[in-house]
């Protein structure tokens, strides 16, 4: 852990040096890439990328762009990344074959984190820095090593993991591979179910050192335990070398008796991006959705066979051309190498649900430590909570004397009073909780600035953390299938007044959700939004009734489609100016 620990803030350290300042050749990326899944995305983005860059907290002298998905058919992080290349190709002309680039995934809408929806999941803040960083700071901060030591080419990866990992002195990750380059950390076999796994070539005399460089023979996608033995990707311990052994601590680690190496981010090289460009404008627009991981790596290394592009399991939805686009890109890609820089001293963290949200920023004292995780981050409150297992974890809020939050529970971007309670295991973003209030415990709140037909006003989401939005039915006469904080939707229509119709649910009517009910008051104020959403949730708990025939009322999906970016960001800024005053004010 200490040596983890010790390398990222080295990381964040060099990072910090280039905020705000220009970067000289070959020092940091030449493009740095974010995609968006419409073009609502992409304005937000694009104007949080902006007030980033004005505000000095990245690089200057980096081409930033947001790359939106084309309107129609989701086409998945493979084809986001094909239609990424294409971008790339009419901005640059042919000179794109010199360049370094990031690509970072970010499209998508985040139902499983829907904080991380408003705004955009690369743009989540983290709890640590002044400002306080966010998912984009954090990512370029732990690939700052790489360009200067990567050919052109493409380096791939997604918005809501983090990648931890230390090497000896006199180590360096090096990109100069032809084809593709994939980074791997040791993983249970379990967590390897729900994973890209490499199968390795044999090199079991070598001894076990933190940075090797291996050639994976195939890669599978997800696979069962038994394939995975099968295939012979199980590893087993080997001896520790001796080399830089004092710099790093692999050997601390308690490696398994079994185990696998997994995915994370991965290269490739100008000549299979080419490749998969030449091939897109061959074949585009597509009709089925392409996964980066598992439909262009499955395709790489000599042991790879065509068996995997018929099998459908781990894809939402089964477009008849999905099978002939994968056995394209198989032939495409087949015969080109999968280089593996192994990392056996790593950790890979995915944020990208509630539960790990708040297990990480809560109750993970490992995390923490690693990156530096602050219990209290750039915010205003009467006490730090106290040290224990469980805390709290403020960000970017300002709390006054006398209100309480439950360990287990953060609050980001928000203003808590005298009288507020917020219960164990909540989330509350963006949400001004001014009057007296009790917050279940359990509870997920975050409130949105929206702009319809020119008016400016306010909804806050508020639902149970354990509800699950993605789960849909097809029809009225099936919503008793969803439950709202535990609730049968319908008994919960029945306390809010509220008729069962098709006008109820946005969007598709054959895909009824939570996430598509219309049952959040839309308001001229941003507290009154809050506490007509408090009214919604405590009047489920409590089982008494809440009217809501007389309020304008939204779904979660609505919000993001309304949004004002400008608005949300303008609110943030006012509590950062309070909380940077309040700080100088302690400080003198």
């Amino acid at each position: 852990m200490a040596a983890l620990r010790e390398a990222m803030l080295g990381r964040l350290r060099k990072f910090s040096q280039l905020r705000g300042k220009p970067v000289a050749a070959g020092e940091f990326w030449d493009v740095v890439a974010i995609t968006a899944a419409d073009e609502k995305q992409e304005l937000a983005y694009k104007q949080q990328l902006s007030a980033k860059l004005n505000r000095k907290e990245l690089p200057l002298g980096v081409q930033y762009h947001v790359f939106v998905d084309p309107p129609g058919t989701k086409i998945g992080n493979g084809g986001s990344t094909l239609c990424f290349l294409q971008c790339l190709e009419s901005l640059y002309g042919d000179t794109w074959s010199s360049f370094t680039v990031l690509l970072i995934h970010s499209g998508g809408y985040s139902q499983r984190l829907p904080n991380a929806s408003v705004l955009g999941k690369i743009f989540t803040a983290l709890p640590f820095g002044e400002p306080i960083y966010q998912m984009l700071e954090l990512k370029l901060a732990m690939y700052i090593d790489f360009p200067s030591r990567m050919r052109p080419g493409i380096l791939v990866t997604c918005a809501d993991d983090i990648e931890l990992y230390s090497l000896g002195q006199s180590e360096f990750i090096v990109f100069d591979q032809p084809g593709f380059t994939a980074l791997a950390h040791p993983c249970s076999l379990a967590v390897g179910t729900t994973h890209g796994v490499f199968v390795l070539d044999s090199s079991t005399s070598l001894p076990q050192t933190d940075l090797e460089y291996r050639q994976s023979h195939r890669f599978l996608h997800k696979p069962s335990i038994e394939e995975m033995r099968q295939c012979n990707a199980v590893q087993r311990p080997r001896n520790r070398g001796h080399q830089d052994m004092a710099s790093g601590d692999t050997a601390c680690l308690q490696f398994p008796s079994e185990y696998v190496y997994t995915d994370s981010v991965f290269y490739m090289d100008h000549k299979s991006a080419r490749k998969l460009l030449d091939f897109y404008e061959k074949v585009s627009p597509l009709s089925c959705e392409i996964d980066a991981y598992g439909d262009f790596l499955q395709a790489l290394g000599p042991g790879a066979t065509v068996d995997y592009t018929r099998n459908t399991s781990n894809v939402t939805s089964q477009e008849s051309q999905l099978v002939h686009m994968r056995q394209s890109i198989f032939h495409l890609l087949k015969g080109t190498s999968l280089n593996v820089v192994v990392l056996n001293n790593s950790k890979f963290y995915h944020l990208g649900t509630i539960e790990e949200y708040l297990f990480h920023f809560t109750s993970d004292s490992t995390l923490k430590s690693e990156l530096g995780l602050q219990s209290v981050a750039f915010s205003v409150l009467p006490a730090e909570p106290e040290r224990s297992s469980k805390a709290p974890c403020i960000i970017h809020s300002i709390l006054e004397a006398g209100c309480s939050v439950a360990p287990g529970s953060v609050v980001e971007y928000s203003r808590l009073g005298p009288e507020v309670c917020i219960g164990e295991n909540c989330i509350v973003s963006g949400s001004p909780i001014t009057a007296k209030a009790a917050l279940p415990a359990g509870s997920f709140m975050c409130s949105v600035s929206l702009k319809i037909d020119g008016r400016l006003g306010y909804s806050t989401m508020v639902f149970g953390v354990r509800d699950n939005l993605k789960s849909s039915v097809r029809a009225l006469s099936d919503i008793k299938a969803l439950r709202f904080f535990g609730v049968d939707f319908p008994s919960c229509l029945d306390i809010w007044n509220l008729s069962i119709s098709e006008e109820l649910f946005s969007g598709s009517k054959t895909c009824l959700s939570l996430w598509t009910a219309r049952i959040f008051p839309f308001c001229s104020s941003l507290s009154d939004s809050v506490t007509a959403s408090l009214n919604v949730l405590n009047a489920v708990k409590s089982h008494s009734p809440f009217s809501l025939k007389n309020f304008k009322l939204l779904s979660m999906g609505e919000m993001l489609d309304y949004k004002d970016v400008e608005d949300m960001t303008a609110y943030r800024e006012q509590i950062f100016l309070e909380i940077s005053s309040n700080k100088k004010q302690s400080a003198s």
